[in-house]
């Protein structure tokens, strides 16, 4: 019956005219027309029209969702209404749209968001024009109020004219009635309108109390900028220093992680000789709690002026020790707060115990921290879930597994229901100490949401006690416990598909595992398989996973599949880690052929380029061990190569390794090799890579072209050759003659500039001694004397018949003996 009756109102308010307004404010105000025909949706007819109509009647039960298409319509008749200030028949429409299948807030947003605020604001502000305008402007506010529509509202903050219509006072004073402040704080935040809510508190009686809040809303959303443009405008407009304003944007930096903001606000306020609070040098210090050096030369600072610390301060002190590991400054702090409660100047909190507590977890010292419970107990102050947390924590991290489970009883026990972090650390402590079946027990019991103790003081025999649990295992439940499954990647797999199954997505810690678990079974294929299916499942693979499917290659000796998932890293631009690099790097035990040496020391250049100090121990006794083999007559071990390479390591800078690497990647075109600033064991290793590499790219029957070029040196006319110099060339020398039958001339020194090797040769343009020439060149000024350049030269004859002969060599080895 109400329904039909509203109806009948509807029907004649838009098929009649309007009644008359005043005349400056008459227009032309007819019904608006129904959207024009489209193929997808049926013609609006007019509200009079039959029953047999495709949609319902106007203000019967209107179902969201149905006939979404038209609520552009009736939200343009609703605007219409608005302007012409019909308010009241504004309302229906609203009230009818949003309330059909059940009132929704959300329905309300979503139909307000149609609306025409310019409309709306024309609406407004002909109704303040009008008699007992005021009057009716309230009521309309409180019906925008009720109905969730908070563009009314949004209207009077930004339409510059309705505002000076109003008049601040009046305005101030109807939108406080109307609507809660935080409510258009909100708005104006969700809105991202820092303007608007800037108007909105100078309008409020309590305009600091507006401030602080719109700076701390829009500092929830990590709205810096916003927040920084209200505290920025409160200063003006409150026409003081208001302490709580800069505690606000202080606490803003901190919840936006901008800690340079922060200090710039504390040196204005310094720059401006005003002393902050204690509310705001605790504010201070907890934001910049990560930089122990600062916070305490705030506390310091704080002491100075004569403000005393209480108990937030010293908390704050501690979580500062605790971040930097400083055990030694926090048991200080934790002393004196003792003497301090002991006088009666202050009381420790649960916070300041459980502190105390997490800085004895961090050091694994649990015996310390099962005392700070113990004087907790004994002071009578209440134990709470973060306490609990890390007290358990502090055992399992020292392997007292039982001791964790003991104190999880005892948490149960006093009442304080822990969260899935508390019991994610014990499912961590058991797998770690690998009582692999005891953590599948809990979790199945967490799954059932309960949990068993035995009371051991009810009864002499004990009373076993349920306690149920509200939450639910996590996504780092189900990844600690495939950690448990081992080899067993059926199991492994069931974990993760049963994640799914309750809802939880698994994520990149859960594939790594998983690949993993395939990995510890050998199944190397399914392992790599992984990565595909991960990205197919909208996960896409990140460098832990690759690494992870990198160890698994690696681990079952598939090094041409680890390096291909290294290369295809790169191709989908994933950075490599530290632990990538060193998994590849360690991953051959000796070199078999140059492609090998190559892939490694170009794996090194790009580890160096990344920003990561390699250990190049490791890689330089490998190179050493292949460029030595290229000398057969060598009889010295592998052991004492070790050793010699041992005596001659640089350090985690190797130029060797870059001399090495530089030189294998530039092949055989042109062979020049550059000794400079080498010691003679290095120099040696270079020499014999770059003639290994001229034997494996070296093809029977092919004629040497080039000569060997072998710079030792730039030396200036007049000084003194270096002693080490005499010492690479002696090496060299012999270990080309004496050692592999080479022929070497001395080509030094001559003046760079009246240099001609042959230029008419093209074989002879080497760009490792045009460098050397220009380097010298550069480096000459009139007041400078000439350099030299000493060199030596291999020819290629003599580099031809030592390859035929090794030839030989390897053909005679092939055959097998008679």
């Amino acid at each position: 019956m109400r329904s039909t009756t509203t109806l009948a109102i509807i029907t004649a308010s838009v098929s009649t005219p309007p009644p008359p307004l005043p005349k400056h404010t008459r227009r032309n105000t007819t019904t608006p027309k129904p959207p024009p025909k489209q193929s997808k949706s049926p013609p609006l007819p007019s509200p009079s029209s039959s029953t047999s109509s495709n949609r319902p009647p106007l203000l019967s039960t209107f179902r969201w969702g149905e006939h979404r298409t038209h609520i552009n319509y009736y939200a343009e008749l609703a605007s219409k209404l608005a302007e012409d200030a019909r308010f009241e028949e504004f309302f229906m429409i609203v009230e009818t749209i949003t309330s059909g299948g059940g009132t929704s807030r959300v329905q309300a947003v979503e139909f307000s968001a149609l609306l025409n605020a310019d409309l709306v604001s024309k609406g407004i502000l002909c109704l303040i024009e009008n008699e007992e305008g005021f009057q009716r402007l309230n009521g309309v506010l409180i019906g925008f109020q009720k109905l969730g529509i908070a563009g009314a509202l949004e209207v009077l903050l930004s339409d510059r004219p309705v505002v000076d219509a109003i008049g601040h006072e009046w305005i101030g004073f109807v939108i406080e009635d109307a609507m809660e402040p935080i409510e258009v704080v909100r708005n104006c935040v969700n809105k991202k309108n820092p303007q608007a809510a800037i108007r909105y508190a100078d309008f409020c009686a309590r305009s600091d109390e507006v401030f602080c809040a719109s700076i701390l809303e829009f500092g929830k959303r990590g709205d810096m900028a916003s927040a920084l443009t209200v505290f920025e405008a409160s200063k003006h407009k409150l026409g003081c220093v208001n302490m709580y304003a800069y505690r606000t944007i202080i606490d803003v930096c901190g919840l936006c992680h901008d800690y340079s903001q922060s200090r710039s606000i504390y040196e204005e306020l310094n720059a401006q000789n005003i002393n902050p609070n204690l509310y705001v040098f605790n504010s201070l210090m907890n934001v910049n709690a990560c930089d122990l050096t600062y916070t305490m030369s705030i506390y310091k600072h704080m002491q100075n002026l004569g403000i005393a610390p209480d108990i937030a301060s010293y908390n704050i002190l501690l979580k500062s020790c605790s971040l930097a590991a400083r055990l030694d400054l926090a048991q200080e702090f934790y002393k004196e707060v003792e003497y301090l409660e002991s006088i009666g100047s202050l009381k420790l909190d649960v916070f300041t115990y459980s502190t105390m507590i997490k800085v004895f977890t961090d050091e694994r010292m649990w015996q310390m921290a099962l005392g700070i419970k113990d004087k907790m107990l004994e002071t009578g102050v209440t134990l709470n879930i973060v306490t609990w947390s890390s007290l358990i924590s502090a055992c399992a991290k020292s392997g007292l597994v039982d001791q964790a489970f003991v104190l999880f009883e005892e948490m149960l026990l006093a009442g304080c229901m822990p969260n899935s972090q508390c019991c994610n650390v014990l499912l961590n402590a058991c797998v770690k100490a690998l009582q692999y079946d005891r953590a599948f027990r809990l979790f199945q019991n967490w799954k059932n949401n309960s949990f068993q103790m035995t009371n051991k003081n009810l009864t002499l025999g004990g009373s076993q006690i349920v306690v149920n649990v509200p939450f639910k295992p996590t996504v780092s439940t189900y990844n600690v416990l495939m950690k448990a499954c081992g080899t067993d990647h059926f199991l492994a797999k069931a974990l993760m598909d049963e994640m799914e199954t309750v809802g939880l997505s698994p994520n990149h810690i859960s594939w790594s595992t998983l690949i993993g678990v395939y990995g510890g079974a050998g199944d190397v294929k399914s392992g790599v398989q992984v990565l595909k299916t991960m990205r197919e499942s909208g996960v896409p693979p990140d460098v832990v996973a690759y690494t992870a499917a990198i160890k698994v290659c690696v681990k079952q000796r598939e090094l041409n599949l680890a390096f291909s998932l290294f290369a295809e890293m790169k191709k989908y631009q994933i950075q490599p880690n530290m632990v990538t690099y060193n998994t590849l790097l360690r991953a051959r035990t000796r070199y078999g052929s140059l492609i090998e040496v190559q892939q490694c020391l170009s794996i090194y250049q790009d580890m160096r380029k990344s920003g990561f100090q390699p250990n190049d121990y490791y890689l330089k006794e490998l190179i050493e061990e292949w460029c030595e083999g290229i000398i057969q007559d060598n009889h010295r071990s592998q052991g004492e190569l070790k050793n010699t390479s041992k005596r001659d390591l640089g350090g985690p800078h190797s130029l060797l390794l870059e001399k090495v690497a530089s030189h294998l990647q530039r092949g055989t075109q042109s062979i020049a090799v550059d000794l400079r600033g080498l010691t003679k064991v290095e120099a040696r290793i270079v020499v014999l890579a770059v003639l290994r590499m001229i034997k494996e790219n070296y093809h029977p029957g092919e004629f040497m072209r080039d000569d060997m070029f072998i710079i030792l040196g730039v030396q200036e006319v007049g000084t003194s050759v270096d002693k080490n110099e005499f010492d690479v060339k002696d090496a060299i020398i012999k270990l080309l003659k004496d050692n592999l039958g080479l022929e070497v001339l001395s080509l030094g020194p001559k003046i760079p500039n009246e240099i001609r090797i042959n230029v008419e040769n093209p074989f002879n343009s080497h760009p490792d001694l045009h460098e050397a020439i220009e380097e010298t060149k550069l480096s000459k000024s009139p007041s400078r004397r000439p350099a030299v350049l000493h060199r030596l030269k291999v020819t290629r004859r003599s580099l031809y018949h030592w390859l035929q002969k090794k030839v030989q060599q390897e053909n005679r080895r092939q055959i097998p003996h008679s």
